[in-house]
């Protein structure tokens, strides 16, 4: 009976061995025949890793190729997270710390802010010091998965200057990167925020590219199996002049909160465009503190471009009541009306800072009489006012790029005051709309484009921040009327509020002061005018926001700034006569 046992034995060791080769010859089947491609796919994302290159984003250039916006290199610490898993990555982060002074903690919170499903390396710190970069790369071969590498920020050279009209860039946010991934955006990507940086955005920011290298079990890299490089963005030349730009940043100075714009208004090309207060646009490459980040969102809206929004214009608005009595018929070119200490209607009285009697507009507009100006007012009704004021572009969109940043303005005419606050026009509204108070708004970019008609002959400009073919719109004004304007805007300078703008060193200046009330706030000062008064260049339009003081002590001379500037420059340039 042992004989016969010990005879069976090898039969059934014969059927385990045959039960256990079936069973891996059917796993081979299956993995190799059944899913041999799906697990040769998943073999090769294991060992092939694609290291996405953001691209260089193109230069912002000034009119004369001065540049205004760049890139600059900065070394930047990453993770590779199929390298680093959740057991692996305490240990790799106190090794980072330790050796590279940087926060654990902080480590931490961007390794957890950075996960993406597309497995993108993840930034842990920016702007590495150059002895840390060296320290890295001493110990890199400690440190799997981790990687010092080179990366492209904005920069821009001049800091503050242009900060509004240039703008800003910024990382993406999840919602923007679901909505744009399509279009070739990354989840690391950076877009434009403001300013021309967000207009241009298309042009600017160029292709991403991107290494796809075979690596080992330990995630080092053995072979680049293939690169498609990054596509730098397009460079982009603007109509600015950094002259004449850094000028009417000066200019500012004088103010807390204001703005100028400077414009060719033949063309509408914008030659400097300001506003106050300012920021830093190199705040956002990579991105403010928390303490940074709260003053640009502080009471003083440093982002806010105030060349675009919209305040009460003042006595400037007295162009558009002169140029309107005399298109409606009411007056001629060579009336007259009463200029008086005060003025009464509705039972209600105003005073006047002159009284001239008898006046032609010339005269009136070179004073500023109020007066005078209530007196049309009345005459030619609100009709009138408010199509002059629209055949000027106020109360619209000027056309100019940065049209998410633009506000409309507001002309408070009579179907809006019915609409809005349910009351009738009154005798009271005419002659507040006349001076440019009341419900009407005005923002700097429209007043220049106003003045630039009546600096053109009677052209509506389209003002530009990037150089094309000129866009204008004859808007139809008897040219016997805007020469009575233009007059009046000459006297201005020449013995009216203007004063500020007599200088001999300039070319003949032409414009008007307006002081417009902001109550309970301070007065805001306002300047807009052009030179030379015959063939005008240069319009230029200065704002000083609840500055205290007269359109003609506060914003005159800030105007007379940029111009002596611009026609300054264009002495020394001009070539000597032989």
């Amino acid at each position: 009976m042992r004989h016969a046992g010990m005879g069976r034995q090898p039969v059934w060791l014969l059927v385990v061995v045959v039960l256990v080769s079936g069973a891996m010859v059917a796993r081979l089947a299956w993995l190799q025949l059944l899913h041999g491609a799906e697990n040769r796919a998943r073999a090769d994302e294991n060992r092939i890793r694609l290291m996405p290159r953001n691209p260089i984003r193109g230069r912002l250039l000034d009119r004369q190729g001065r540049v205004l916006a760049t890139s600059r290199l900065t070394y930047n610490l990453y993770i590779q997270p199929q390298e680093v898993d959740d057991a692996a990555w305490p240990a790799l982060r106190d090794r980072l710390s330790a050796l590279l002074g940087l926060s654990a903690a902080g480590l931490d919170e961007r390794r957890r802010a950075g996960r993406n499903a597309e497995g993108f390396r993840i930034p842990l710190a920016q702007g590495l010091k150059s002895d840390q970069v060296l320290r890295f790369r001493e110990q890199a071969a400690a440190l799997p998965g981790a990687v010092v590498d080179v990366d492209v920020l904005r920069h821009y050279p001049h800091g503050r200057l242009g900060a509004h009209v240039i703008g800003y860039t910024s990382g993406i946010t999840e919602e923007e990167y679901d909505r744009l991934q399509d279009r070739g955006y990354r989840i690391s990507d950076r877009v434009g925020r403001s300013g021309v940086e967000k207009a241009f955005e298309s042009h600017l920011r160029g292709e991403w590219g991107g290494q796809q290298v075979e690596v080992n079990a330990a995630g080092q890299v053995q072979r680049v199996l293939g690169e498609k490089p990054a596509r730098a963005g397009k460079d982009l030349r603007l109509t600015l002049d950094l002259p004449l730009q850094q000028a009417a940043e000066r200019a500012l100075d004088g103010v807390r909160k204001g703005a100028i714009v400077a414009m060719d208004p033949q063309t509408g090309a914008i030659r400097a465009l300001a506003s106050r207060p300012t920021f830093d646009p190199n705040l956002f490459s990579p991105a403010p503190t928390s303490s940074e980040w709260a003053a640009l969102n502080g009471s003083e809206a440093p982002l806010l471009n105030r060349a675009l929004q919209g305040f009460p214009p003042a006595s400037t608005f007295k162009i558009i009541t002169t140029i309107a009595a005399l298109e409606s018929g009411v007056y001629q070119p060579d009336s007259t009306e009463i200029s008086t200490g005060s003025f009464c209607t509705a039972g209600l009285c105003y005073r006047d800072h002159v009284s001239q009697g008898a006046i032609g507009f010339p005269l009136a507009l070179a004073l500023s009489s109020n007066s005078v100006y209530y007196r049309a007012g009345l005459k030619m009704g609100p009709a009138p006012l408010f199509k002059v004021s629209r055949q000027l572009g106020y109360g619209q969109a000027t056309g100019v790029e940065l049209k998410e940043e633009e506000s409309l303005g507001l002309l408070g005419d009579p179907a809006w005051k019915k609409r809005v606050l349910d009351e009738p026009w009154t005798a009271v509204d005419t002659i507040t709309a006349s001076i440019g108070q009341g419900a009407v708004l005005v923002t700097p970019l429209q007043m220049a484009r106003a003045v630039a008609a009546v600096a053109n002959g009677g052209w509506l400009v389209t003002p530009h921040l990037v150089e094309r073919q000129p866009q204008r719109q004859w808007i139809g004004f008897d040219p016997t009327n805007l020469a009575v304007v233009r007059g009046g805007l000459r006297q201005a300078v020449q013995m009216g509020t203007a004063k500020a703008l007599s200088d001999p060193s300039l070319p003949a200046a032409a414009g008007k002061t307006g002081t417009a009330e902001d109550p309970p706030r301070p007065v805001h000062a306002w300047f807009g005018g052009y030179a030379p008064a015959e063939r005008p260049t240069l319009v230029v339009i200065a704002f000083g926001e609840n500055s205290s003081g007269y359109g003609g002590t506060v914003a005159a001379p800030m105007a007379r700034t940029v111009m002596a500037s611009w026609f300054g420059s264009a002495k020394a340039s001009a070539p000597a006569v032989p």
